[in-house]
């Protein structure tokens, strides 16, 4: 009360000097004039999702703090500080959080639009643009997004009508606004977040073992399945890296009907490894190759390695880059596989523009560029497959990234043309002199464009940032399970964070209610509100566990009342208890089993 009296009279005299008898009298007569407020307009309860929270190699990012409960205001207010600044999405800019900032804002609450598909391009790129400027600094201010619906626009334009006007208003339009206007006092509902103890990173890997003899070579097919944006959970990752993940699915799912009689059973092994924590320098990938070349005696990986191709964005545009730390020597398998690559583009795909990128692991920078690089360091030949041209594009962690920038024809023809030089590499084909413009999957061995889209379908609808993700949860579970359908020996690799000296730490109240309760005005009269039993109009919801949180990290599990929604799902959550996902559509779709014809084509 004794602030909000400050800004009443920091207002007022800053606007003109008005007798103090005035100043003390109007609120007064106004106190006893002014009708009550309604009870059902009082308050409004919706779910916020905070900004990241992480330390990597030691160094802190993201917001250190989860905790709100101050005024609103918009960033047209001319005094920010100590107020929860709200934004819309379509009117955010880096120099208006920028300045909430500096202004020692009290909290910062972005709202995204209910429909991110509908969202103008230019504001998509600005605000990929603006994720990682956002990230690459700690703040102590909570920053919070939310999903607009009515009753929040409401108070946003509300709000904003209140804030525009304190600027340009006179001194007794500014003492009458005080003291008749509503105000909205943002309340979270969790309380400070505080780092995760052993959280765990799974990752998940299968094998089609070759047929012949033991000392066979070994393709490794690797894509990382985790996402990242500004806000653990709103990071659906569609093409980075949904986008791999299936088509890591669907190769399993081609070269498995391959591998199941000896006339198509080639002489390679084939691995394939799903990483966790690929947003997080690749700490899923760094230690399943530390567990694998130091620690045992017996891996495909110590063997015989024929290249690794990591699977990264393949989603979108008419491009596809080979991304290589050093170009392969001509004669290795490598280089055969880079010739396919050209070929197949150049004669069945010539709308594709592919290329292969050079780029030198860069030891010095905090973050690796590309998965590829992890293998590369311990001396596998490897190289990524992206559409992107570099990896510094921001679409690779962002929170704009959701399904409708997955196009699914795009994604099909991509897949098919690395299942078409992969198998031409595989079988030999070029010297058993099979035509460059000669497909391979012919007729019920066809790539399987429904099968790829029920897979993106469940990936874009999984916010499946590395600290909400638990070995037994639902997520993990289904994507073990489809692994297994095709592939032997599938399981779980896990990583913790050292003790002494933690590459990674996560925190959680990652996802919390927040009450946007309105605060009536002359004097801002304390009253009940019905069912919530709290005084000043503050309607508080039980706390909110996020997926760290519940239950050894049940994914998504949230206890108590919820309004639900998010840019790709708006609408109401499904029902409490709903069993996991363990199967997907169109899955188990039968394909006939292929023989090899003459010229090194495949036939159902």
């Amino acid at each position: 009360m004794l602030e909000e009296a400050g800004e009443v009279l920091e207002n007022v005299l800053r606007a003109s000097c008005l007798p103090l008898g005035f100043i003390v009298f109007l609120p007064a007569v106004l106190l006893l004039v002014a009708p009550p407020l309604p009870a059902a307009d009082a308050a409004h309860e919706f779910t916020v999702y905070r900004m990241q929270q992480y330390d990597l190699q030691g160094q802190p990012y993201g917001t250190r703090n989860a905790v709100l409960n101050t005024e609103a205001r918009t960033a047209e207010a001319e005094v920010l500080s100590r107020r929860c600044v709200l934004m819309r999405l379509l009117d955010f800019s880096y120099e208006r959080y920028q300045r909430a900032l500096r202004q020692s804002a009290g909290a910062v609450v972005i709202i995204l639009p209910r429909a991110m598909a509908a969202v103008p391009q230019d504001v998509v790129r600005q605000f990929m643009e603006t994720e990682p400027e956002m990230l690459a600094m700690e703040t102590l201010v909570p920053v919070y997004f939310a999903v607009e619906d009515d009753a929040l626009l409401s108070i946003y334009q509300q709000t904003q009508a209140a804030s525009a006007s304190q600027g340009s208003a006179s001194a007794a339009e500014v003492l009458l606004h005080t003291a008749t206007a509503n105000g909205f006092q943002m309340v979270t509902s969790g309380v400070q977040s505080k780092a995760l103890s052993d959280w765990l990173i799974t990752s998940v890997e299968g094998r089609l073992t070759g047929l012949g003899a033991e000392d066979l070579p070994t393709i490794v097919l690797v894509a990382h399945y985790d996402a990242f944006g500004v806000a653990p959970w709103l990071s659906h990752g569609a093409d980075s890296n949904g986008s791999g993940v299936s088509v890591l699915l669907e190769l399993a799912r081609l070269f498995s009907r391959l591998y199941t009689y000896k006339r198509t059973h080639a002489a390679y092994n084939l691995l394939f490894f799903a990483s966790g924590g690929g947003k997080f320098n690749y700490q899923g990938t760094k230690r399943w190759l530390e567990d694998n070349l130091d620690h045992t005696d017996s891996s495909l990986l110590q063997d015989n390695v024929a290249f690794v191709l990591c699977l990264d964005t393949l989603g979108r545009g008419d491009g596809l880059h080979l991304h290589v730390s050093k170009p392969p020597r001509e004669g290795t398998l490598q280089h055969a596989f880079l010739r396919e690559l050209q070929a197949v583009a150049e004669h069945q795909f010539p709308e594709v523009r592919f290329s292969m990128v050079h780029k030198k692991i860069n030891l010095a920078e905090d973050m690796l560029a590309w998965e590829h690089e992890r293998f590369a360091i311990r001396r596998l030949p490897a190289f990524t497959l992206s559409h992107l041209d570099s990896h510094r594009d921001g679409q690779r962690s962002s929170i704009m990234d959701v399904r409708s920038r997955v196009d699914s024809k795009t994604l099909t023809r991509n897949t098919r043309l690395i299942a078409e030089a992969l198998t031409r590499v595989i079988y030999n084909l070029t010297e058993k002199g099979a035509p460059p413009d000669m497909p391979v999957f012919t007729e019920q061995m066809q790539i399987q464009q429904e099968q790829l889209d029920s897979v993106m379908d469940w990936l874009a609808t999984q916010p499946r940032a590395a600290q909400l993700l638990a070995k037994d949860g639902p997520f993990l579970s289904t994507l073990e399970q489809q692994l297994g359908r095709y592939l032997k020996d599938v399981k779980q690799h896990h990583i913790r964070a050292d003790k002494r000296d933690p590459e990674f730490v996560f925190y959680d109240q990652l996802k919390q209610g927040q009450a946007g309760h309105l605060r009536p005005a002359a004097g801002r009269r304390h009253r009940r509100l019905p069912g919530h039993g709290l005084h000043g109009g503050a309607a508080l919801r039980p706390p909110v566990q996020d997926g760290a949180e519940a239950a050894q990290g049940q994914d998504a599990v949230t206890p108590g009342p919820r309004t639900c929604g998010s840019p790709q799902q708006p609408g109401p959550c499904p029902p409490r208890g709903s069993p996991p996902c363990t199967s997907l559509p169109g899955a188990g779709a039968s394909v006939s089993l292929p023989v090899v014809r003459t010229g090194g084509g495949l036939q159902g």
